[in-house]
């Protein structure tokens, strides 16, 4: 005879408390591991190469290439914000706003970190080199090279280190269009060209809003050698300026239409007048509208180059 019996509503809830307690570090883990790969900036670079796929394909999408060519960016990109934060784990430390990333708050240990990045790293790269072509690999092993042996250590040492990081940031921009044609051309460079001025305003408003925890931890930024804001608000307006011109070129090269067109110079003149508002009055509100604005470009733009390529 059976002697199973009914489990009671407090038995049932202890074993489901045990349950998701067995799981709980597996699914913190994931978090961390999620976080280290800087998914805000993996997602909008990978959401650039999207832009120039679509720029370098006038007529027809090939659709694996396409998701083969987003995989192998995002991977190559999660990659590199990896090895960042481990680069930079000593200062994260030492920032309000970074000291409990993963690293330094010793929740992923160094070893996994750098097995981690490694392997997404090398993912990407011979995704792109395998199902893509030779030419966006070699872009994409470049953009990591660049930002984490060029653009992460300059940080320490040099006021120009967000200069220097527009071109590792652009690039996949660029691979976007390689990968859809197989060649550099104009389009290509141009969209690069949007993505290299797009950083300035982003980076130099968000520094100015962080630049005392910056300074805390030794980090050049331009708001930290240059504490009275003047150059990194008039950079931050120039910046948006030629975005919004460098936008424009899209048209007269023949990759993008009109609807395009109209759109970017709205949203380029919506953008400038936050850079404007941020050079007149240098307050951590008006940065951070100026932060948000250039959260909105991207997605913004692409959607438009998206809508143009449709119709």
């Amino acid at each position: 005879m059976s002697t199973d019996r009914p489990s009671s509503p407090a038995e049932t809830s202890s074993a489901t408390a045990v349950a998701d307690e067995s799981q709980a570090p597996v699914v913190r883990k994931v978090r961390d591991l999620w976080e280290l790969v800087k998914p805000e900036i993996s997602f909008l670079v990978t959401v650039s190469a999207l832009a120039g796929f679509l720029l370098g394909s006038p007529d027809v999408i090939d659709p694996g290439t396409l998701i083969a060519t987003l995989l192998g960016v995002f991977a190559a990109a999660g990659g590199s914000g990896v090895f960042n934060h481990v680069a930079e784990r000593h200062l994260d430390a030492r920032m309000k706003r970074t000291m409990q990333r993963p690293l330094p708050a010793n929740r992923v240990s160094l070893s996994g970190a750098v097995l981690f990045g490694g392997t997404l790293l090398v993912v990407g790269l011979a995704t792109l080199y395998l199902l893509v072509n030779t030419l966006t690999a070699g872009l994409a092993a470049l953009t990591a090279g660049l930002y984490v042996l060029l653009y992460t250590p300059l940080k320490q040492r040099s006021k120009l280190n967000t200069l220097v990081g527009t071109i590792p940031g652009a690039l996949p921009a660029l691979g976007g269009w390689t990968a859809a044609t197989g060649a550099l051309g104009w389009g290509g460079w141009a969209l690069f060209g949007v993505l290299l001025c797009w950083q300035m305003p982003h980076f130099l408003s968000l520094a100015w809003m962080y630049r005392k925890d910056y300074a805390r931890a030794g980090y050049a930024m331009l708001p930290v050698v240059e504490p009275d804001g003047a150059s990194t608000a008039g950079q931050a307006l120039f910046f948006t300026i030629m975005l919004l011109a460098v936008s424009l070129t899209l048209l007269p090269l023949g990759v993008a239409g009109w609807i395009y067109t109209a759109g970017a110079l709205l949203l380029g003149l919506w953008f400038c007048r936050k850079a404007y508002a941020f050079y007149l009055d240098l307050t951590p509100r008006t940065a951070r509208q100026v932060l948000m604005a250039s959260i909105v470009y991207i997605p913004a733009l692409v959607a438009l180059i998206f809508v143009d390529w449709l119709i």
